[in-house]
């Protein structure tokens, strides 16, 4: 099946295409078109066409038009499941649970779409400010560039879609080349939706064409990126003076104290490390138990590890299925060849068949292999014994990375001690660094990024302050 990029409220046909298949089966799934520069320019040059009228549009009808949205998802959910797991190899019941947080993601943006405000100024706090009043209001920035990746192709679209919307911007979006038929799915419901012409545009192609236009073209004023640090800090200093929010990477930890419950949280840490593959950017990629815990929790690990279903995306039993790419499959196959000749130690796993990696262990792995140091971005989790938590602590915070962290303890201090030493975006007390719902401000520090997903937080970004100040003398 031939695509077609979504343009100005028209599909229109590429001069290239590029075929893309499943990570899993290798079948042919669709033709996606590669734009070129002069259609990047046109979807641009839409978004700008419709930027006033989305803007003056008023909070109620862009709230409506998100509710109609979350009625046609809800209407198509399977189908929309569907997709995922074909493009993303994602497995059936893991892409079902995507659609269902995406149309949660889509009423939070109608419902806050409506709670847009500023507040009032008393200036008359300041010598010299008497008889004077002062309002802030919130304008929407404009036009947005949107760039996506491919472990969420529905709903990491939404949460930069929904807000935009809500906050009266358009949006320019390029989804993953691996996952474009989300988005292109997306396209469709909200033009049924009555999404104004030109105020979403979706181009598909590669990042040095469509992502360097969107990055560097002057009339795109806010850049929202969920993707790799590298290419993250490549769009910051492109970027200029516009404005950017940058999601990036980790390698999120979870620290075990002693005395806690290890037949409690097993499921949970198992399911935080392999859930879609670890393809997620706060999977659980390194545990720090501490020594009394230590034996207990490794072999009740590695034995609920190896219970886990391998195969086809489709089938509803499926825990685990193909890693995104084949060559995906063959750096994490180095990096745990590289970790075994730095001393670690596989205890399950470490091999692959076709582009499916089996959940893989490693314990004793030193901080400065890349199964430590860098982002995995596959089913490989570590197991380091600690002597402390506060030992633990400064393993976790001794990272280029800083998304979420958790802790277990039945220890308060400690548990909020940790709270305030780690050095990240969020701390999960008692759960896994996994944890995400999607009103809650989500993002990073140092190269996990800037800025703020979360509905609400994310409207803050994608929104320009402004003070008004009436002179009654």
């Amino acid at each position: 099946m031939q695509k077609k990029l979504f343009i100005n409220g028209e599909w229109i046909e590429a001069k290239e295409y590029s075929p893309l298949y499943s990570p899993y089966s290798g079948e042919l799934l669709a033709y996606i078109p590669m734009a070129t520069e002069k259609e990047v320019e046109r979807a641009i040059e839409s978004a700008c066409q419709a930027r006033d009228v989305l803007a003056k549009m008023p909070a109620h009808k862009r709230a409506g038009i998100l509710e109609k949205l979350v009625f046609l998802l809800q209407e198509r959910m399977e189908e929309a499941a569907e997709i995922i797991a074909a493009e993303a190899a994602k497995p059936i019941a893991l892409a079902r649970a995507e659609v269902a947080r995406t149309i949660e993601t889509y009423k939070f943006s109608a419902e806050e779409a409506k709670r847009i405000h500023g507040e009032t100024i008393p200036l008359d706090a300041a010598p010299g400010g008497e008889g004077r009043v002062a309002y802030t209001v919130r304008e929407p920035v404009g036009v947005i560039g949107a760039i996506t990746p491919f472990n969420f192709p529905m709903n990491l679209v939404a949460h930069k879609v929904g807000p935009a919307i809500a906050a009266g911007n358009t949006i320019v979006l390029k989804p993953a080349l691996q996952t474009p038929l989300s988005a292109l799915f997306l396209a469709e419901l909200l033009q049924e939706a009555g999404l104004p012409t030109g105020a979403l545009n979706v181009v598909t192609g590669s990042g040095i064409v469509v992502g360097e236009k969107i990055v560097t073209d002057p009339r795109v004023n806010m850049i929202t990126f969920t993707g790799s640090p590298g290419v993250g800090i490549g769009i910051r200093n492109k970027a200029g003076l516009k404005r950017v929010a940058l999601e990036l990477g980790s390698n999120a930890a979870v620290i075990i104290d002693k005395g806690t419950d290890i037949d409690r949280i097993i499921s949970r840490c198992v399911t935080g490390a392999f859930s879609f593959q670890g393809q997620v950017c706060i999977s659980l990629q390194r545990i720090y138990a501490h020594e009394e815990v230590y034996e207990a929790f490794v072999e009740k690990f590695v034995e609920a590890t190896k219970l886990l279903k391998i195969g086809d995306p489709f089938d509803p039993a499926s825990d685990i299925s193909a890693l995104i790419s084949a060559r995906d499959v063959q750096r994490t196959l180095n990096w745990i060849e590289e970790a075994k000749q730095g001393g670690a130690r596989v205890v399950t796993g470490g091999k692959a068949e076709g582009n499916v990696l089996y959940p893989t262990v490693i314990l004793e792995a030193d901080t400065c292999l890349k199964v430590s140091c860098q982002e995995v971005f596959a089913p490989i989790v570590l197991i380091n014994k600690v002597k402390s938590v506060e030992e633990a602590i400064e393993l976790v915070n001794d990272s280029r990375y800083g998304l979420q962290a958790g802790i277990y303890t039945e220890n308060v201090r400690t548990a909020l001690d940790a709270a305030e030493k780690l050095h990240v975006g969020g701390v999960m007390l008692n759960d896994i660094p996994t944890f995400r719902v999607d009103h809650m401000p989500y993002g990073g520090v140092k190269e996990s990024g800037m800025g703020r997903e979360g509905v609400k937080f994310a409207i803050e970004e994608m929104t320009e302050l402004k003070l008004i100040v009436w002179n009654r003398n």
